[in-house]
C-alpha cells in the first residue's frame, strides 16, 4: 500500500534550511569578468584599430596611434558597461519567475520558494511540475517522468512508491507525493551542472544576424579604406599621408557601439515588459514579439479570469441552480429537495475525482491548485452547508467536509479527457461529457440531458460530466490497483451535469480590438466543448465574422490545407489537443506568420518551442511550459501579450532610430574624404581622423543611447506588423538621400566660406595653417551641431520633433547636453584643439554650422510629409 507521510513542521524547516543553505545548484557558467572586459578589446573592430594604432606609431604618427588607442579603451569601456547592464537587467528580470512548490508542511499543503525545500520535506506533485530535489516517491498515481535531461531517454519512465526522482526532471503525467532526500549541491543535477560549467552558451540569432552586419559594414569600411588609399598614392599623395586617408575612411565607416547599443536597448525593452507583466525570457523575443502577425490563445485563464463557480448542477432529478461566485461555501440555492440531494450526491463524487481546493488565506477563500476542481471543492462545500453541514468549521478544524479516502486515482490526461478514483468499491469519475456520456448506462431522460448539456454551452458555462459504478474485484495483492482504468470506466451510472461559469477578463475586449487594429489575427485554441467556446468567443468579440468554430478532431491532415483553414482572423479551435496546436503552429508558419503561441499544461511545451514566441502562463502554468516560453505573462492576461507586442515594436523603432543617427554621421564623415580624392588631392581635407575618432566619441553614444530608450509611439499600434529587415531601403534613402546629404553639404559649406573669406580659392595653393584650422574647426562644429538636431529628427520617422515634445525624452536632452559641452571641450581646450588641428570657426563658419540645425529638421520635416502624401497613411515610429 501507498504511504502519506506527514511531512515535516514549520520549526523543522526553518531550522534545516539554515544548517544545510536554500535549494539552489551552483552558479550556472557566466563569462568571467576580467574575459569579458578583455573581449571588448579583441573583437573584430578592436583588432583592426589596434592594428592602425600600431601602424600609426610606426609610420611617425604618434597622435594619430594615441588617438586611435583611446578610442578602443573608450569604446570598450562602454560596451563592457552596457552589456554588463544589460546581463544585469537580464538576471533581475528572471528572478522574477515564480517557483513555488507545493508541499506538506504541519500535516497541511502549503507553497513555497523551491529555493526554501529542505531534506525531508514533501512535496505534492502534479503533470507538468518541476522536481525540485532529489526525493523518494511516496505516492504514485499513474505517475511519468521525463528525466531525458539527464538519462537521454525521450520516453517518460513509470515510477512507484519507493522509486527515485532526479531534481530538475519534470512530471509528464499523474500525481505524486515525494520525500525530498537531497537538495542543491548534493542533488544528481548540481554534479552534473559542475561538469558543463565551462560549456559556453550560443550567441542568440538576433546577435549573430547584428554580427553579421557589422560585419559587412566593417569589409566595406575596409574597402573603401583601401581604394583611398590607392587614390591617394596615384595622385602623388605620400604612403603616409595615404595610409593617413585610409584610416580615417575605414574608421569614419566602423559602428563600433552598435552591438552594445542594441543589446541594451533590448534589455530595456525588457524591462518595460517586465513592468507590464510580460517576463522576457530570452532579450531576441523583445524583437521577434513586435514582428508578430497571428496569435493562438487558450481561453481558460487568458481570455477569462480562472475564477470559477459552478452555478448549474443537472441531476435526472431536476435542477439546482447556485448563485453564488469566486470559492467561499456560501451560496444562495434553487431547486427541489431531491435534486440537491443528487446535486451533493454528484458534487461530493466529483470532488473526490479532483485534487484542487478552496482553501481559506486570511479572510479570503482562494484555489488552491486547479481552479476548475476548487470550484467544485466549493460546490460540494455550499451543497453540505445546505444540509446543515458547516464548511467554515469542518475547514478551520483541518477537515474537509464530506471527504473519503482515495484508495486510487487515474489522472486527466488529454486523451481520456477524465479523471476517476477508487472510492470504497467505487468508481467516481468527472470529464467532458462526449467522453463521459458514451460510458454511461443510458439514461431514461438522454434528451433532458442533451439538452441541459446544450443549454448549459450555449450560455458559455464549462460543462462537465460525472458519473459512478461499482468496482468489480480488490486492488493486487500489494495493494495498488492497476494502471490502466479502461476495464473499470464502461457501464457507469451518470449523476449529471455540472455547469461552470468563468467570466472574461474585463481587459480583453480592448486588447482584441488593440490586436485588430495592430493587424494581427488572433485565434482561440481550447480544450472546451464548441459551444461553450463559440461562446465566449462571441462574448468577448473574438469570434469572426465568418462565425469558424472547428473541432481538433476535425482539422484536415495536410499542413497547407490547415493553414489556408485557420489563417483568418476570430477563428475558434475546440477539443484542441496539444499535439494538434503543434500542427496549428507549423500550418501557420507556412503561410508566413510570425507565430505567438500561448500553452499552460505540460504537453505544451512542443508547441511553445515551435512558435516563433512562446507564451506561458506565469501564475497557473506548468514549469514546462514556462521553460519552454519565450514570454512568460506574470498576470496571466492576454492583454499582457498585446502590451509586449506594442514594446516590441517601439524596441524595434528604436534600433532603427540610432542606426540612421549612426549611418548619417558616417555620411559627414566620409563626404570630405570623397571630396578630397575626386579633386585628385587639391581641395584641403576638411577633417582629419582624429576629429573623426572626436566625433565618434563626442556624437554618436550618447544619443543613440537616449534614442534606443525611446517609448512606444501612440500609432505604434495602429500600423500592421514590421516586415523588413533593420537596413532596409526606407532607412538608406533616408540616410544617404536626405539626413546625410544636408549634413555634408552644411559640413563643406562652413568649410569652404570660411576658405573663401579668408582669400582661398579651388585650384590655388593650401591657405595658412590658422585659416585651416578655422576652416576645420567650422566644419566640426557643423557635424556636431547637425547631429545634435538629427538625434531629435530621429526620434520618429514620421512625426517632427516639435509634435513630440522636445522635452518628452529626458535622456536625449542630457545627452544633448553633454554633447555640447564635449564640443566646446574640443575647441577650446587648447592642448586639444591642437591635437586635433582644428581652432574654434570663425563667425561665418559659425552662422552656417548654426543654420545646419534648422536647415535638418526642414529637411526631414518636408521629406517626412512627402512619404506619407506618397504613401497615404503615416508609419509610426
Amino acid at each position: 500500500m501507498t504511504t502519506v507521510v506527514a511531512g515535516l513542521s514549520t520549526a523543522d524547516a526553518a531550522r534545516l534550511l539554515a544548517e544545510n543553505g536554500p535549494n539552489l545548484l551552483p552558479q550556472a557558467y557566466t563569462v568571467p569578468r576580467w574575459r569579458a572586459f578583455a573581449a571588448q578589446f579583441t573583437h573584430f573592430f578592436a583588432v583592426m584599430l589596434w592594428v592602425a594604432a600600431a601602424l600609426a606609431f610606426i609610420a611617425g604618427m604618434p597622435q594619430l596611434g594615441v588617438a586611435v588607442t583611446i578610442v578602443v579603451i573608450i569604446n570598450g569601456v562602454f560596451s563592457y558597461v552596457q552589456e554588463a547592464r544589460a546581463e544585469r537587467a537580464a538576471s533581475q528580470l528572471r528572478a522574477m519567475l515564480p517557483a513555488q512548490v507545493l508541499v506538506r508542511r504541519d500535516g497541511a499543503a502549503v507553497s513555497i520558494p523551491a529555493a526554501e525545500i529542505v531534506h525531508g520535506d514533501v512535496v505534492l506533485l502534479s503533470a507538468g511540475d518541476r522536481i525540485p530535489g532529489d526525493v523518494d516517491f511516496t505516492v504514485t498515481e499513474s505517475c511519468t517522468v521525463d528525466e531525458s535531461m539527464l538519462s537521454g531517454e525521450s520516453d517518460p519512465v513509470p515510477k512507484k512508491p519507493g522509486d527515485g526522482g532526479f531534481g530538475g526532471t519534470f512530471l509528464v503525467n499523474g500525481n505524486a507525493e515525494a520525500e525530498v532526500i537531497a537538495t542543491g549541491a548534493q542533488t544528481r543535477l548540481a554534479a552534473i551542472a559542475t561538469l558543463t560549467a565551462t560549456a559556453q552558451p550560443p550567441q542568440s540569432p538576433l546577435n549573430v544576424e547584428l554580427r553579421r552586419v557589422v560585419r559587412i559594414i566593417s569589409v566595406v569600411a575596409l574597402t573603401f579604406g583601401g581604394v583611398f588609399f590607392a587614390v591617394s598614392l596615384l595622385s602623388g599623395t605620400s604612403w603616409r599621408n595615404a595610409f593617413l586617408f585610409a584610416i580615417g575612411v575605414s574608421v569614419a565607416l566602423i559602428p563600433e557601439g552598435l552591438l552594445p547599443t542594441v543589446t541594451l536597448s533590448l534589455a530595456m525593452g525588457a524591462q518595460r515588459m517586465a513592468g507590464r507583466n510580460a517576463l522576457v525570457r530570452h532579450l531576441q523575443a523583445v524583437e521577434t514579439l513586435g514582428s508578430t502577425t497571428f496569435i493562438c490563445t487558450d481561453k481558460t485563464g487568458t481570455l477569462t479570469q480562472n475564477r470559477m463557480s459552478a452555478v448549474d448542477v443537472w441531476t435526472p432529478h431536476g435542477v439546482v441552480v447556485l448563485s453564488g461566485t469566486g470559492y467561499a461555501p456560501s451560496a444562495s440555492i434553487t431547486g427541489s429537495q431531491d435534486a440537491v440531494v443528487q446535486a451533493r450526491r454528484l458534487a461530493r463524487a466529483a470532488r473526490a475525482a479532483s485534487r484542487g481546493r478552496a482553501v481559506l488565506h486570511g479572510d479570503q477563500w482562494v484555489a488552491e491548485g486547479d481552479p476548475m476542481e476548487a470550484a467544485l471543492d466549493a460546490l460540494a462545500r455550499r451543497l453540505d452547508r445546505a444540509d446543515g453541514e458547516s464548511a467554515d468549521a469542518d475547514h478551520a478544524a483541518g477537515q474537509d467536509a464530506g471527504e473519503v479516502p482515495v484508495d486510487a486515482r487515474w489522472p486527466f490526461d488529454p486523451v481520456r479527457k477524465r479523471e476517476s478514483v477508487a472510492v470504497a468499491g467505487r468508481l467516481l469519475l468527472k470529464g467532458a461529457p462526449e467522453f463521459v456520456l458514451p460510458l454511461c448506462v443510458a439514461p431514461a431522460d438522454l434528451s433532458a440531458c442533451q439538452a441541459a448539456l446544450d443549454e448549459m454551452a450555449g450560455r458559455g458555462l464549462r460543462v462537465l460530466a460525472v458519473a459512478e459504478r461499482a468496482l468489480p474485484g480488490t486492488p493486487g495483492p500489494d495493494g495498488i490497483w492497476p494502471e490502466e482504468p479502461a476495464a473499470f470506466e464502461r457501464g457507469l451510472t451518470l449523476l449529471g451535469l455540472v455547469g461552470l461559469h468563468d467570466p472574461p477578463r474585463d481587459s480583453v475586449a480592448e486588447a482584441l480590438r488593440a490586436a485588430r487594429t495592430a493587424g494581427i489575427k488572433v485565434a482561440m485554441l481550447t480544450g472546451d466543448h464548441p459551444t461553450t467556446a463559440a461562446a465566449i468567443a462571441a462574448e468577448i468579440g473574438l469570434l469572426g465574422p465568418d462565425r469558424t468554430v472547428l473541432e481538433g478532431k476535425d482539422l484536415p491532415e495536410d499542413e497547407h490545407l490547415l493553414g489556408a483553414l485557420l489563417d483568418r482572423d476570430g477563428v475558434v479551435v475546440s477539443r484542441v489537443s496539444p499535439e494538434q496546436k503543434l500542427r496549428v503552429a507549423k500550418a501557420l508558419q507556412l503561410r508566413g506568420h510570425v507565430l505567438a503561441m500561448t500553452g499552460d499544461g505540460v504537453n505544451d511545451g512542443p508547441a511553445l518551442q515551435e512558435a516563433d514566441i512562446g507564451v506561458a502562463m506565469g501564475a497557473s502554468g506548468t514549469d514546462v511550459a514556462r521553460e519552454a516560453a519565450d514570454l512568460v505573462l506574470l498576470d496571466d492576461d492576454f492583454a499582457t501579450i498585446i502590451a509586449a507586442v506594442e514594446q516590441g515594436r517601439a524596441t524595434y523603432a528604436n534600433i532603427r532610430r540610432f542606426l540612421t543617427y549612426h549611418l548619417t554621421d558616417n555620411v559627414a564623415e566620409l563626404t570630405p574624404f570623397v571630396v578630397w580624392a575626386l579633386s585628385g588631392g587639391s581641395f584641403p581635407l576638411a577633417l582629419g581622423v582624429l576629429q573623426i575618432l572626436f566625433l565618434d566619441i563626442g556624437t554618436d553614444l550618447l544619443p543613440a543611447l537616449a534614442l534606443g530608450s525611446e517609448k512606444a509611439d501612440k500609432r505604434v499600434m495602429h500600423r500592421p506588423p514590421e516586415r523588413r529587415h533593420l537596413m532596409d531601403t526606407r532607412l538608406m534613402v533616408r540616410v544617404f538621400a536626405v539626413l546625410g546629404p544636408v549634413e555634408a553639404v552644411f559640413e563643406m559649406a562652413a568649410f569652404t566660406l570660411t576658405l573663401w573669406l579668408a582669400g582661398w580659392r579651388p585650384g590655388a595653393a593650401f591657405p595658412a595653417v590658422g585659416v585651416l584650422a578655422a576652416a576645420s574647426g567650422a566644419a566640426f562644429t557643423t557635424v556636431v551641431l547637425a547631429q545634435l538636431a538629427n538625434a531629435f529628427a530621429c526620434r520618429s520617422e514620421s512625426v517632427p520633433p516639435w509634435r513630440l515634445g522636445w522635452r518628452s525624452n529626458p535622456l536625449m536632452l542630457k545627452a544633448v547636453g553633454v554633447e555640447l559641452l564635449a564640443l566646446i571641450g574640443f575647441l577650446f581646450i587648447v592642448p586639444v584643439a591642437a591635437m586635433l588641428g582644428h581652432a574654434p570657426p570663425t563667425v561665418a563658419g559659425l552662422l552656417v554650422a548654426l543654420l545646419s540645425m534648422p536647415a535638418l529638421l526642414a529637411v526631414d520635416y518636408w521629406h517626412k510629409r512627402l512619404r506619407h502624401r506618397t504613401a497615404g497613411n503615416p508609419s509610426a515610429g
